[in-house]
């Protein structure tokens, strides 16, 4: 309405200045007329028309230069501004609404414009643009390098102006006859402060039946949102763990991450998706269970970046220095058994080769943990679960030994690996004993370093160090349900009686003729203790004996190898010192 009135108002005026310079033009030549008829004392008059006429003019001239340097300078601010449009803006109202009746006109409400129109969301972006706008302009007239220019004090009344019309959305609601004769109106003016009322209510937008519905779905959006976050707090954790596990030095905690990981993924996955309402009690179990792991695995990692900092310390750099001469004296020693340690792998079945952990949960929320997978492990199903617990060797070889073909070949190696992890066993208590003769040289090692990182701390010295899990050798079968809630394993450890039965199995599925010519006595480790009784713990070659050095590792070797056919019996066997033993290798002694 106020804009249908400055246009009155300026038309008004725009009329009366056309009549007055009409006027003025029409009485210039009628006293002009007079004044060349002769009438002289009409030269007054014509000369304060003259004036007149050409003030008229010049007035005018300047008011529109002024008007142009407005509109010049006015354009330039928008461009400023980036709000080209801004007179899209403008409009005398935004909607307009036809109502049949008085009554219908005085009782129309915004509310009932957005239910007819279906256009709330198209009236609150607008008006969140304008809001924009107007803060836009804010910032622009608090201080602007266009403040020194001409006529920007008349430009910064328009911009107040602009900002003024565009704070609310206008829907102008009209009452017309049947006859089509409009009788009256009224303005709707909302605000941004309505529509974000009646967001926080929409039930005042709705229908029961639809409000009902929004509820619900409401309910299932936070319950979706809930399970999302807690997703995500899972995805943190096994990024930051499957990160952090490949830094690590204390490689045996790998393994207690690897638990934790799996833990985890394990009683995450499907337990959220299961939750049914936003309220359940579920909720806080599963968020105490995620914090509990979490903080589990933070403190393996920080406890190991803590064990990382002393090893690249000074203090620690010192002792290794100490040390020195002691780790020099030992160290084809310990070469020597890390290659039997190194070994050992080789003298196992076929790895089963398998992808990393893997899940597919209903919506794939969660991201595989890369757990430390056992080389030889086999993951089976629930039946051939319960069989290779009645029957763990025959499935060993089923799973681990699938080449007959290979068998003899196999059957050698097994009995290396007797022999080689009873040698590892002794060479273990000698390292302990060589790690005493360290400890003349350690001070001031912080007690977290011995109680979490032992080993590695004398590795790192330079001392070898056997690992349990290389003496501890083992085939595992595991059975994991689809939905990866059901996990069940165990482990059929390598020791003598279970490689022995291996060997005996092996030995039953080749030929009669394979079988007597690859049959052999099998050492035992009581065999070996008599051959060692025999030759009074004494090498055979050197003489050196554990009389003379009581760290001495003493090992049984075959006289005539058993590649080139000698047998596993008192009269091919000897006492020989790890050196000696290491020298020999295949070749035969005579």
């Amino acid at each position: 309405m106020a804009r249908k009135k400055d246009k009155k108002r300026s038309g008004c005026l725009l009329a009366f200045g056309v009549v007055f310079l009409v006027g003025l033009v029409f009485a210039f030549i009628s006293i002009f007329g007079d004044y060349i008829n002769g009438n002289k004392e009409s030269f007054g008059v014509l000369l304060v028309l003259v004036l007149l006429l050409v003030f008229t003019i010049v007035a005018v001239v300047i008011s529109e230069k002024i008007k142009k340097q407005r509109r010049e300078l006015l354009l330039e601010i928008f461009k400023a501004l980036q709000l080209d449009v801004i007179d899209l803006q403008m409009k005398e109202y935004d909607k307009e609404v036809i109502v049949k009746s008085r009554q219908a006109l005085a009782n129309y409400t915004d509310v009932k414009f957005f239910k007819d129109t279906d256009s709330f969301e198209d009236v609150s972006r607008i008006l969140e643009n304008r809001k924009n706008i107007v803060e836009k302009i804010q910032v622009f007239l608090s201080g602007n390098a266009f403040a020194d220019r001409p006529q920007y004090g008349a430009v910064r009344n328009v911009l107040m102006n602009y900002m003024q019309r565009i704070r609310d959305y206008r829907v102008l609601v009209a009452y017309v006859s049947a006859a089509g004769n409009r009788l009256d109106e009224k303005m709707l003016h909302i605000v941004p402060s309505r529509t974000e009322y009646l967001i926080s209510h929409p039930e005042e937008l709705m229908t029961k039946g639809e409000y009902n519905r929004f509820l619900k779905q409401q309910s299932q959006d936070a319950l979706e949102e809930k399970k999302h976050s807690l997703y995500n707090r899972v995805n943190s954790i096994i990024d930051y763990a499957n990160d952090a596990r490949e830094e690590m030095v204390v490689k045996s905690r790998v393994g207690e991450l690897d638990e934790l990981g799996q833990k985890l993924f394990s009683n995450t996955v499907n337990s959220i998706q299961k939750v049914k309402k936003i309220d359940s009690d579920e909720w806080g179990m599963l968020e105490s269970f995620v914090s509990t792991i979490d903080g589990q695995i933070h403190k393996i990692v920080q406890d190991d970046k803590r064990i990382q900092e002393y090893y690249a310390s000074e203090d620690f750099k010192k002792i290794k220095e100490t040390c020195s001469l002691l780790t020099q004296s030992q160290k084809e020693f310990n070469e020597y058994i890390a290659e039997k340690a190194q070994k050992i792998s080789q003298l196992f079945g076929t790895r089963i080769v398998r992808n990393e952990t893997q899940n597919e949960d209903t919506y794939n929320y969660i991201r595989a943990y890369r757990k430390s997978i056992t080389p030889f492990t086999a993951e089976v199903s629930a039946t051939v679960f319960g069989s290779a617990e009645n029957d763990p060797i025959g499935y060993i070889i089923k799973y681990f030994y699938p080449n007959k073909s290979q068998y003899t070949v196999q059957i050698e190696k097994l009995r290396v690996l007797i022999e080689e992890l009873e040698t590892l066993k002794e060479a273990k208590a000698i390292i302990d004993n060589y790690k005493k003769e360290y400890d003349q040289y350690i001070q001031d090692v912080p007690d977290f370093i011995m109680a979490e990182d032992e080993n590695g701390f004398y590795s790192r010295l330079g001392l070898t160090i056997i690992d349990e899990e290389v003496l501890n050798i083992e085939y595992k079968f595991t059975y994991t349900s689809n939905g990866g809630m059901a996990q069940r394993s165990f482990t059929v450890p390598m020791n003598e009686e279970n490689i022995t039965e291996l060997i005996n199995r092996l030995e039953s599925k080749l030929s009669l003729q394979a079988l007597a010519k690859e049959q052999r006595a099998l050492m035992t480790t009581k065999l070996r203790t008599e051959i060692k009784e025999r030759d009074h713990y004494t090498c055979c070659q050197c003489g050196n004996s554990i009389y003379a050095e009581p760290n001495l590792l003493l090992e049984i070797d075959h006289i005539i190898p058993v590649s080139k056919g000698g047998l596993t019996q008192e009269d091919n066997l000897q006492t020989l010192c790890w050196k000696c033993n290491r020298s020999k290798g295949a070749k035969l002694a005579f």
